[in-house]
């Protein structure tokens, strides 16, 4: 099968979050099917810099008339084959610095909607065959950023040629890519495409509805998600669509790449190891403790948060309970950049206790695998979470997880009841009430669990022992794309 995966970021080109994980692992898990998978994305500089040979496949004019050009190259994996890598060459649309979406001031950029549809038209334009050699036979578009594919496709017209599905995956409900109305006329799209039906949000244009309207499919990143955001309390307004389409919704959990988190192959740990060799996992907390300024306390349990510094990640849960935390004797070590308010009261508490508590503002890739490596245990209390991977790479590397129960948190992360330690299906802990007293108690947990050492080593192998692989998943999106077909 042809398929064509279109997303505004891929690891390890471009990442601000989970999402360019999952773009970067998917193509290869379905390669490794047997499939014919390519990317779609756009020339970003660093994206730009990471696909070698490139070539010209086609020039074209954006709906609103702007020149550009598509490209072909291809994106080196080692250990695997390379990845067949579409970029839209628009410098004056996406040379730019600060992050994809926003400007060094952290402002959204004024023409993101231009931006961003043009990734959509460019995925509908191939389907339709702009690219004589290679026509998918699936556009498969994540999140809002490329969520105009399945619109375009939609309202494009017959070229007689086969029928070409379309599947929508939602990686985050709560960012819709919300436009002014009157962006719609430069958008290329027939008026009745700007309905209650299609892309009208309340008066405002939304790229996500354009995704959830016209699919052939929805999918999302995992099962509880998928039901939650049929509710009104996840659904984010868009609820009732979700509901009267749930028919085609399915909820696909996340899976990890072995390739890039795997503690007995992770070069970016200092000592490697795996559920039957452990003695590198403490050598790897010992060699954090030094590298952050920690007290060097082997029976000192490390919490780790790697994290976007949000009001969503429970991350004020966090801070409420550091003192309860280090008076437990715990330590806390966290990398992560968001809100100024929370970067700020971090390392105000860092500065406090440095012996015991490390802020990383920013993102490092190496520093998290060496958080994850090093940590006893990894704080995800988020108040929701679509999927989750940093509770996943937690229980890879036997760091065990402290989740609030919701979304992928609650299909990824079985609770340390004795019930469930009985029959070893325990993996972490989790707590349903989202207030301080409910995270707190799990935090108690924590520590009760890690003074117990045999019960926490019997616990932190049913982590690491946690299926979490591409090939279950593929298999999935593969079934998915049939019915897109059919």
């Amino acid at each position: 099968m042809k398929i064509l995966q279109v997303s505004a970021e891929l690891f390890p080109l471009l990442k601000t979050g989970g999402l360019a994980d999952i773009a970067g692992a998917m193509p290869l898990a379905l390669k490794a099917a047997g499939q014919d998978a390519r990317v779609l994305l756009p020339g970003f500089p660093a994206i730009v810099a990471g696909v070698a040979d490139t070539a010209p496949v086609a020039g074209f004019r954006a709906p609103w008339g702007e020149p550009a050009l598509l490209l072909l190259g291809r994106i080196a994996t080692p250990g695997a084959p390379d990845i067949p890598a579409y970029l839209i060459d628009a410098p004056s649309l996406y040379d730019r610095p600060g992050n994809p979406y926003e400007d060094p001031r952290h402002q959204p950029y004024g023409d993101n909607h231009r931006r961003f549809a043009l990734l959509g038209w460019v995925a509908a334009q191939l389907a339709q065959g702009l690219d004589a050699a290679w026509r998918p036979e699936i556009v498969h578009a994540h999140d809002w950023h490329a969520a105009l594919a399945p619109a375009y496709m939609a309202f494009a017209p017959p070229t007689g040629g086969p029928r070409v599905g379309s599947v929508f995956t939602v990686h985050n409900l709560a960012f819709q890519g919300l436009f002014a109305a009157s962006h719609f006329a430069e958008l290329g799209l027939p008026a009745p495409a700007f309905s209650i039906d299609g892309l009208e949000y309340h008066g405002q244009l939304s790229f996500m509805k354009g995704g959830l309207c016209f699919a052939d499919r929805l999918t999302t990143v995992s099962p509880t998600y998928a039901r939650e955001i049929q509710t009104p309390a996840q659904g984010c307004g868009l609820d009732g669509l979700l509901r009267s389409r749930s028919g085609v919704l399915s909820g696909i959990l996340n899976a990890v790449d072995d390739q890039v988190w795997n503690p007995a192959t992770d070069a970016l740990i200092p000592h490697r190891y795996d559920p039957l060799r452990l003695a590198g996992k403490a050598r790897c907390k010992a060699a954090l403790q030094d590298e952050l300024g920690l007290a060097p306390l082997a029976d000192a349990p490390l919490f780790v948060v790697v994290s976007r510094l949000t009001e969503q990640k429970g991350l004020h849960l966090v801070l409420g309970g550091l003192d309860a935390l280090l008076a437990q004797g715990g330590q806390l070590a966290l990398l992560g950049s968001g809100d100024a308010v929370l970067e700020t009261a971090f390392r105000e508490r860092a500065a406090a206790a440095p012996r015991s508590v490390s802020v990383s503002v920013g993102y490092n890739e190496s520093l998290a695998h060496r958080l994850f490596g090093g940590g006893d245990v990894t704080l995800v209390p988020s108040l929701f979470e679509p999927c989750g991977l940093t509770q996943m790479y937690g229980l890879k590397y036997g760091s065990l997880p402290l989740v609030h129960r919701v979304g992928g948190l609650a299909d990824t992360v079985v609770d340390a009841t004795l019930e469930d330690m009985a029959d070893g299906t325990a993996t972490g802990f989790s707590f349903v009430d989202f207030d301080a007293d409910s995270y707190a108690r799990a935090v108690r947990r924590a520590f009760a669990l890690y003074r117990r050492p045999s019960d926490w080593r019997a616990v932190r192998a049913s982590a690491m022992g946690r299926p979490a692989d591409w090939g279950s998943a593929a298999a999935r999106y593969l079934a998915i794309y049939a019915e897109a077909l059919a």
